[in-house]
């Protein structure tokens, strides 16, 4: 671990160009895979997540090739062939290891599906016993509902099956980008409530974009027609990552400069661009257009109070925001929080109290309430890539926030500290 300290910051503003969204990436890269057809990907993010999926697709015989910023994507034209290396490591990267063991589930091989320590404590189980139901025979190689897995494939079938909600939308959306492809229609019931739901809209989007359709009934029923193949796009832009760019925004707003943050808007696909309300429910404000964003603050920032159930990710950033806010800000509805790259209920609690806040949490929310003055912290972000980034803000009220692993922002940003203070008084 390579450990970061941020000075004093009191200024931030500029234009920032969006590198692309981590989900979008890696949906694109295996639909691409499993299409007929070259597809063409333009502002396709380069990181670590999006590295392992690309490393299993060139496993799998698909051809990817950089051609200026671009990534052409030579599709296979349906399930995959047999690979000469059946032993696939994924790191710590969710949106490649779930629906990729979903996919694999076409293809009549044996497979060894595993990531790093991290990803051996995120739970698979919901997924694993879908596949299951649907007739993939899945063994766990170590303990039960966790990587590694050893998938036996070519006989998943389309067919009915529950599913619950709560943990992730990662395992519906594995469902949904592979049953398709089988030559039964299919259903898929969602037992509870579904979390993170728009990050459903975005898999039911891009697939269309590839000529694959599916429809649900309240995010509770899912309907998806068998017998359906993928077709390129030709060409398919990747948004920028509305999950990065909250830090981003929520500088601006602590300083009461001016951003603009290219590469999302008004018709953004994304769930997280939701932050956008957040910021202008604690006082902020936001101006958006067709391709970019603007955010600025004129009044002091209040605590809120609100669901972010459909925005986890970017709820992080609004509990470091909370730090700078008058009052007390509660946000509810976060269970997954616990089921992430890592306890990131825990992760949160322990920096904002190392910062001097006053924090409660329950099973699914958490309550901060800010200090006077912020203290110096030294901050473990314990290898989650968010962590590590939403504490980051810390430095605008005091010098000497020590992040301890810099480097685990390559998950999904590798270069953004260097990004972030470039855009600072620092600079």
């Amino acid at each position: 671990m390579t450990p970061i300290t941020l000075p004093r910051l009191s200024h931030f503003g500029g234009v920032f160009d969006l590198p692309g969204s981590k989900s979008l990436t890696n949906r694109a890269l295996l639909l691409s895979a499993l299409s007929e057809g070259t597809t063409r990907l333009h502002n396709v993010l380069v990181s670590d997540d999006t590295t392992r999926m690309r490393e299993a697709l060139s496993q799998l015989g698909i051809a990817l090739e950089v051609d200026g910023d671009t990534l052409l994507v030579s599709g296979g034209g349906g399930p995959f062939d047999v690979p000469v290396n059946t032993n696939f490591f994924l790191g710590n990267a969710g949106t490649a290891i779930r629906p990729l063991t979903a996919a694999l589930a076409h293809t009549p091989g044996t497979f060894t599906i595993d990531g790093d320590r991290y990803m051996r404590e995120r739970p698979i189980a919901h997924l694993a016993e879908a596949l299951s139901t649907l007739g993939t025979s899945i063994h766990y190689a170590a303990e039960k509902g966790y990587p590694p897995l050893r998938l036996r494939g070519g006989t998943l079938r389309g067919g009915h099956v529950d599913i619950p909600g709560n943990i992730s939308s990662q395992f519906l959306t594995a469902l949904l980008m592979s049953l398709p492809l089988c030559s039964e229609d299919s259903t898929v019931s969602v037992v509870g409530d579904q979390v993170s739901t728009p990050y459903l809209d975005i898999t039911l989007s891009i697939m269309a974009r590839y000529g694959v359709h599916a429809t649900h009934e309240n995010y509770s029923l899912f309907r998806i027609p068998g017998g359906q193949n993928y077709v390129s796009p030709g060409e398919f832009h990747i948004e920028g990552d509305a999950s990065s760019a909250s830090y981003f925004l929520a500088a601006a707003a602590i300083t009461g400069d001016s951003i603009q943050i290219n590469g999302i808007g008004d018709q953004s696909v994304q769930g997280d661009v939701a932050f956008l309300d957040v910021l202008e429910a604690m006082g902020a404000t936001v101006t958006r257009y067709a391709d970019h964003v603007e955010v600025t603050r004129e009044t002091e920032l209040v605590g809120i109070d609100l669901d972010l159930n459909h925005i986890p990710d970017a709820a992080m950033t609004v509990a470091a925001l909370a730090l700078f806010a008058n009052g007390t800000t509660t946000i509810r509805n976060i269970y997954n929080w616990r089921v992430k790259e890592t306890d990131r209920m825990h992760a949160m609690k322990e920096g904002l109290v190392r910062l001097g806040a006053t924090v409660d949490t329950g099973e699914d929310w958490i309550a901060i309430t800010p200090p006077t003055a912020l203290h110096p912290a030294s901050i473990n972000p314990y290898g989650d890539h968010r962590v590590a980034m939403s504490f980051s803000l810390a430095a605008f009220a005091t010098s000497n926030i020590i992040i301890e692993d810099r480097d685990c922002t390559a998950k999904t940003f590798p270069n953004y500290f260097e990004t972030f203070l470039s855009l600072s008084d620092a600079a």
